[in-house]
C-alpha cells in the first residue's frame, strides 16, 4: 500500500472534515495543515495529530512529502491562486468550489494540471450522497428509460446563507446551485447545454445585507439532446437546526420517474432547551461518535485513493467549468431578463484530456 503526503488548506468547516478524514486513513503517512486562525490551527492540530501547522500554507509548498492538497480555504477568492500555485509546485489538487472567478481563471488552471499531468477535481459532494448515485444509475441503466425532464429544489437556513454571501458577492446559482447543476449534467452525459434562462427573487437576504443578494434563484437549461432541466435554489429559509439543508429531485422518464425526497425530516429530535432539530441535515455531513453521516467523508477519501492508487478523479476539471459557466449564464439572464446561448461569448468549450 502506498502512503502519501497529504496537505489541508484551510481548516474551517469543510476543512476539518477533510483533515479529520485525512488523518484517520491509512493511505494517509502525513499530514499537514494551513490555517490563518491560530486558536483554529492549534485546535486541528491536536486533534488531527497533523505534522505540520503553519498560518501560511505557501511553506507547505516546498515541502517534498507532500504530494497532494486540499484547498478549502475561503473566501472563495483565493481558491485559483492558490490552486494555481499548488498545480505549478507539483501537486495534486482537491478544490472546492468555485473553482474560480473567471472561466478564463479555470482554463489556466485546468491547462496547468494538463501540463503538469496532476490530478485536479472540484469539490461537488453530492456526488457522494447515496440517493443522488441512486437517481444516475436508474438514468444511465434505463430503469426511467429516455430522460424528459428534471428538477432540482434545494433550500438552506438564512443564517448559513449570511455567512456565505456575507464572504464573497456570489449568487445563489453559483453557491447553492452549483452541486445540482452538477448533478444534472452528470446524469445526463454526455448532453451538453447550450441556452440558459434564470429567474432571481428577492426578500430577507437583500433586506439583511443591504445588498443586492438573491433570496432564491431558479435556472432552466435547455440541453442538445432536447431536454431541458430546471434547478433551484435558496438560502433564506428561517432559522433552524445548523446548516439545516433540505433538497427535493424529480426524474421523469420515457419508461418512469424517480422522486427523491433528501428534506432530512426522517430523524425529528425534539428538546425542552432547544425546542425541535432535524439532526444529520447538513449538506457536508457531521460526526457521530465513530461513524460520519453524510456524503463529505467519502468524497475526501476518494481524492485520497485517487492519488495514491492513481485512479481517475470523479469530477474532471472540464466538467466543473462547464457547470461555472453555466451558473455564469444564468446571473447574465436574471440581470438582463433574457435566455443565454453557451458557449458564453469570448468562451471556447474545454474538451477533456484523452
Amino acid at each position: 500500500m502506498r502512503q502519501i503526503g497529504v496537505a489541508i488548506v484551510g481548516t474551517g468547516w469543510c476543512g476539518g472534515i477533510r483533515a479529520e478524514t485525512c488523518a484517520a486513513h491509512p493511505l494517509t503517512r502525513s499530514l499537514h495543515i494551513a490555517e490563518i486562525r491560530p486558536e483554529r490551527l492549534a485546535e486541528v492540530a491536536q486533534s488531527t495529530g497533523a505534522k505540520t501547522a503553519v498560518s501560511d500554507h505557501g511553506e507547505l509548498l516546498k515541502m517534498g512529502e507532500i504530494e497532494a492538497v486540499y484547498i478549502s480555504a475561503t473566501p472563495e477568492t483565493t481558491h485559483y491562486p492558490m490552486a494555481r500555485d499548488w498545480l505549478a509546485a507539483g501537486k495534486h489538487v482537491f478544490l472546492e468550489k468555485p473553482m474560480a472567478m473567471e472561466l478564463s481563471e479555470a482554463d489556466e488552471l485546468i491547462a496547468l494540471a494538463r501540463k503538469n499531468k496532476l490530478k485536479f477535481t472540484i469539490g461537488y459532494s453530492q456526488r457522494f450522497n447515496p440517493k443522488f448515485a441512486y437517481v444516475r444509475k436508474s438514468i444511465r441503466n434505463g430503469t426511467i428509460g429516455r430522460p424528459v425532464s428534471a428538477l432540482v429544489s434545494r433550500h438552506i437556513t438564512r443564517g448559513l446563507g449570511k455567512k456565505i454571501s456575507g464572504r464573497v458577492k456570489l449568487s445563489p446559482a453559483a453557491m447553492e446551485c452549483t452541486h445540482d447543476l452538477d448533478f444534472v449534467l452528470w446524469c445526463l452525459e454526455p448532453a451538453k447545454p447550450v441556452r440558459v434562462y434564470s429567474q432571481a427573487n428577492y426578500g430577507a437576504m437583500q433586506a439583511a445585507s443591504g445588498s443586492p443578494i438573491a433570496d432564491t434563484q431558479w435556472i432552466t437549461v435547455t440541453m442538445d439532446s432536447g431536454l431541458s432541466f430546471v434547478v433551484g435554489g435558496g438560502w433564506s429559509l428561517p432559522p433552524g437546526y445548523p446548516n439545516f439543508s433540505t433538497t427535493w429531485i424529480e426524474m421523469v422518464g420515457t419508461e418512469g420517474a424517480l422522486l427523491v425526497d433528501d428534506s432530512h425530516r426522517d430523524v425529528v429530535l425534539n428538546t425542552m432547551e432547544k425546542g425541535m432539530q432535524l439532526p444529520m441535515s447538513t449538506m457536508p455531513g457531521e460526526r457521530v461518535d465513530h461513524t460520519y453521516a453524510g456524503p463529505m467523508a467519502a468524497e475526501t477519501v476518494h481524492f485520497l485513493e485517487a492519488v495514491a492508487y492513481d485512479r481517475p478523479v470523479m469530477v474532471t476539471p472540464e466538467h466543473a467549468r462547464m457547470v461555472m459557466e453555466i451558473y455564469m449564464a444564468a446571473d447574465l439572464s436574471a440581470e438582463r431578463n433574457e435566455s443565454v446561448a453557451l458557449p458564453l461569448k469570448g468562451s471556447k468549450p474545454v474538451r477533456a484530456a484523452a
